[in-house]
């Protein structure tokens, strides 16, 4: 079969939406840039204890094992056999009854002179790359899910406060609304939008307390645990967005994304199944050797000479209406559809970079215009009430003005929230955070140079 061959992929030279435009790898525990202790928590407690990354290491532990259970085939193997027997048919009826009593050692060894065994260890050595880069991949994907459904967390909690702050405030202009229509101040109109608006920031706040509690429950899974309360210190309006990203070449993902080696591994484990297959093709030679003592009497089993023998069997495929041939031509259509994978995996990759560029390049544009109007809305509803007041408007400008900020502080937080998502999305795409302490020392001690 074919040696395996690293994909040759062309890649493009630049990210499209690349300000940076660097050559800097990224891969450290961005997290830290957060500087939130409680999020530093629920990541290491989720790489410690999440069921699948705990699954995970158990595939590689099964993988590395099976290394050495694949390499023994290549191996003689070395048995015994005790038996013993009586009876008038050996074969065909004897004229009386025969005693038969043997015990001996015996070696096989197929001798794989077409590579198969060769090929088998490939397999197993590629598997286990595989494996390990798939934890990676689940570890990376787990610490951006726990950050992002951190600050999803922070969001929500942040919306149940902005809903529980405007019910108290519109309880309270309700019951000015309601003792001044009972003076006859205002008509039941203004009294009855009073409390269409007092119901919608009341309805708001079980929606929240709802969005909390299932995003503590995800969390909780997340980290391992049973469904429980997550206690947060710093809200979403706390949360610094890190600095500009250095985001690498598109070239260098290919070494950097653990999901992109993974699929590597996993087309360098089919090709060596071609080599498999096209030695099965090949007649197989086998030796077999015993060497004990067999007797018709227990008593004289070690007295009476040594019994030995050895041989060798050649066994080959003739004619099997071409199915070894199509075996082999199966497995290299299979290897030619793990390359389309691959390529599939990269080109994904490169997408996933691109839409987190763009997203934080729009969000960051979008999240100006949002606390713009927030200020805007929350400063013009106190200017309506104001002017309500002193009798110089109509309660319908008061109740959208009402509306407007209630709907800017939701709105605020939520962008806030899709941004902070998106960096944390970015770091994924380029393939950080998934290296040990071990080894972010030696990748700091290689880019210091000598």
């Amino acid at each position: 079969g074919p040696d395996f061959q690293k994909p040759d992929y062309n890649s493009p030279e630049t990210f499209r939406f690349d300000s940076v435009q660097t050559d800097t790898t990224v891969n450290l525990s961005w997290w830290k840039l957060f500087n939130d202790p409680v999020l530093d928590t629920l990541i290491a407690t989720a790489l410690r204890e999440n069921k699948d990354v705990l699954v995970a290491a158990a595939r590689i532990e099964s993988a590395r094992v099976n290394i050495g259970y694949t390499r023994a085939d290549q191996y003689p193997t070395f048995s015994y056999s005790v038996g013993a027997g009586t009876g008038n048919y050996m074969g065909v009826k004897q004229a009386s009854v025969s005693n038969n009593f043997y015990a001996y050692p015996e070696l096989n060894w197929e001798i794989g002179f077409w590579g198969k065994y060769r090929r088998l260890n490939e397999v197993a050595q590629a598997d286990l790359l595989a494996s390990e880069y798939g934890k990676r991949t689940i570890q990376m994907s787990l610490i951006s899910t726990v950050a992002s459904t951190y600050f999803e967390l922070l969001s929500n909690k942040e919306k149940l406060l902005i809903s529980k702050n405007t019910l108290d405030s519109r309880d309270s202009g309700l019951l000015i609304i309601e003792a001044r229509y009972k003076w006859g101040v205002v008509a039941e109109l203004d009294l009855n939008q009073s409390q269409v608006q007092r119901a919608i920031s009341a309805a708001a706040v079980p929606q929240y307390k709802r969005a909390v509690a299932t995003t503590e429950s995800t969390l909780s899974i997340l980290i391992g645990n049973n469904p429980g309360a997550i206690e947060t210190v710093n809200t979403i309006k706390d949360m610094d967005f890190p600095p500009n990203i250095p985001n690498g070449l598109p070239s260098q993902l290919l070494e950097r994304r653990p999901d992109i080696k993974q699929a590597e591994s996993e087309l360098m484990s089919q090709n060596a199944q071609i080599g498999v297959a096209e030695a099965m093709r090949w007649p197989s030679l086998s030796l077999t050797g015993m060497f004990g003592a067999a007797s018709s009497d227990l008593s004289s089993l070690t007295t009476g000479g040594l019994a030995w023998s050895a041989g060798g069997s050649l066994l080959g495929p003739i004619f099997q209406f071409g199915k070894n041939k199509k075996r082999a031509e199966m497995a290299r259509f299979e290897t030619e559809a793990k390359l389309y994978e691959y390529e599939s995996t990269v080109m994904q990759a490169f997408k996933d970079v691109e839409d987190a560029l763009i997203s934080i390049q729009t969000l960051k544009e979008e999240l100006i215009a949002q606390e713009m109007r927030y200020k805007a809305a929350t400063n013009a509803e106190m200017l309506s009430e104001n002017r309500y007041s002193l009798g110089e408007t109509s309660y319908l400008e008061v109740l959208d003005s009402q509306r407007q900020s209630f709907e800017a502080q939701l709105d605020y937080t939520q962008t806030r929230s899709n941004l902070l998502s998106s960096y944390i999305e970015l770091y994924k795409a380029l393939g950080g955070g998934w290296l040990s302490q071990d080894e972010e020392n030696d990748a700091a001690a290689a880019n210091e140079g000598p």
